[in-house]
């Protein structure tokens, strides 16, 4: 009997003498996961937030009037992004020290423009024409000129309350006698010549007070600025007590209710066919809310009427000691409010974290929350959220805020018992079926946040994120 031992023949495949796995997969079930969807995070935000209940749509914060006049800083109110000087804060300035006409200063007021700088940008060059005030409602802005030597020198460094130009509202030759620029990134309010004489041509009143400048009485105040409620303490005897109440604001913040929407549509035929193992509109209608979800705490952290970022107060923004995020910029953040409750930074920032840690020799604490054990600075969780951006400098921001409304934190804001609800704040209403056979359905969340008072919630910004070459 001959063997064929060439090459050819070994390489044939032996003849089958079973059925194959290709064919029996065709009367085989398979084992199916669940939609997957890249998109979905932890959404910290939206699980540590205490959800507030916000009948008729608007929630309004109800704070104390504060008094600041007469401290010598400008002071400003936040609107979102917008921003806007109060009226009576413009009395700070020598001009119009002790002008009280509301109206006038109103005037004043709504003719300032906003303008928003970034670091290293140059604001008023040395030897030019001044012809507009600069207030400085956020930021810090380094002032230079030439020394005696001809070399360059530094003048002042100015920050939120300060000004610059004041000169220029009267003196038509007026010029920068230094150099601005900015050291980080800020908004400033603008009044140029013209608009200010504009206004005093109208204002007779305003026309006399600029020859003459008073002083504005000052009015006493607590630490935070508020009016300080009259008291005696430590008296004997009858002694007359003095009578006090407490003042509000006259127009408090209010905050509506923002909205995500978006119509599912699922044909009729892939509904009542292809339901088995899974629901096809159940899971279409998972991965849609998933979604919006998603998109609920960006708005949450980005939108520019009521996004965090947006709205933290002025006075609670502060800047890196170097750059990185260090272990003093941290407490830095949690000495200006009591009661932190987590902080909030980008998974990327807290990597840059954990290396400023390391180079020191220091090991964050980990905490449990919910089960998860999470790293934390002084008992303080901090939190992973990628919706914070990254700027194209590679700097990026952490938040750090006290939550509840018993608390006078940060607060979302929903209404349940929505018509059709899903789930708490989420609808989802049966539109109907076209011609198509095309099932629609509205899928609708209403949500905001709100901060009761400034101190509720911290930002630390422009934090260098880039490693640093070895």
């Amino acid at each position: 009997m001959t063997v064929d031992t060439s090459p050819e023949a070994q390489l044939e495949p032996p003849p089958q003498r079973s059925l194959g796995t290709a064919a029996a997969r065709n009367l085989a079930t398979t084992t199916k996961s669940a939609p997957q969807m890249q998109e979905i995070s932890s959404r910290w935000l939206l699980k540590m937030l205490p959800w507030v209940e916000t009948q008729g749509g608007t929630y309004r914060v109800n704070r104390r009037l504060s008094h600041t006049v007469g401290d010598g800083r400008v002071e400003f109110v936040q609107d979102g992004a917008r921003v806007r000087v109060i009226p009576r804060e413009l009395g700070e300035l020598a001009l119009l020290r002790g002008f009280d006409d509301t109206g006038v200063l109103t005037a004043l007021a709504d003719r300032c423009v906003q303008r928003d700088f970034r670091a290293g940008e140059v604001l008023v060059e040395r030897g030019t024409p001044a012809e507009r005030i600069h207030l400085i409602a956020h930021g810090r802005i380094n002032q230079t000129s030439v020394g005696k030597y001809g070399d360059e020198v530094a003048v002042a460094v100015l920050a939120e309350g300060d000004r610059f130009g004041e000169n220029a509202l009267l003196d038509t030759d007026a010029t920068w006698d230094h150099t601005a620029t900015a050291a980080t990134s800020g908004t400033l309010l603008t009044l140029t010549r013209a608009e200010f004489e504009a206004v005093l041509s109208t204002a007779p009143n305003l026309r006399a007070h600029v020859e003459r400048f008073g002083t504005l009485p000052l009015q006493r105040q607590n630490r935070h600025g508020e009016a300080e409620i009259a008291m005696s303490a430590g008296h004997t005897g009858e002694a007359e007590l003095p009578g006090a109440f407490v003042d509000y604001e006259l127009n408090p913040r209010e905050y509506e209710l923002s909205i995500a929407q978006t119509v599912l549509r699922v044909h009729s035929r892939v509904a009542d066919l292809y339901n088995q193992p899974m629901n096809q509109t159940e899971e279409q209608l998972r991965l849609t809310i998933e979604a919006l979800r998603e998109r609920q705490e960006y708005e949450l952290i980005n939108n520019r009427e009521f996004g965090l970022l947006h709205n933290a107060a002025f006075k609670q923004r502060i800047q890196t000691h170097s750059g990185p995020p260090t272990p003093d910029d941290l407490d830095e953040l949690l000495c200006r409010r009591r009661g932190s409750r987590f902080f909030l930074a980008h998974p990327k920032t807290i990597a840059a974290i954990g290396r400023e840690f390391n180079a020191r020799g220091l090991y964050p604490d980990h905490v449990d929350l919910g089960g998860q054990q999470v790293p934390a600075w002084r008992g303080v969780p901090i939190l992973p959220c990628g919706k914070i951006p990254i700027n194209k400098d590679n700097t990026s921001s952490i938040l750090v805020m006290r939550t509840g409304e018993d608390k006078q934190g940060v607060i979302g804001l929903r209404q349940t018992g929505l018509p059709e609800e899903y789930e708490p704040g989420l609808s989802v209403r049966f539109m109907g079926i076209d011609e198509r056979s095309i099932i629609s359905y509205l899928v609708t969340t209403y949500y905001s946040a709100a901060i009761l008072v400034p101190d509720a919630l911290g930002v630390l910004e422009n934090v260098q994120i880039a490693r640093r070459p070895d």
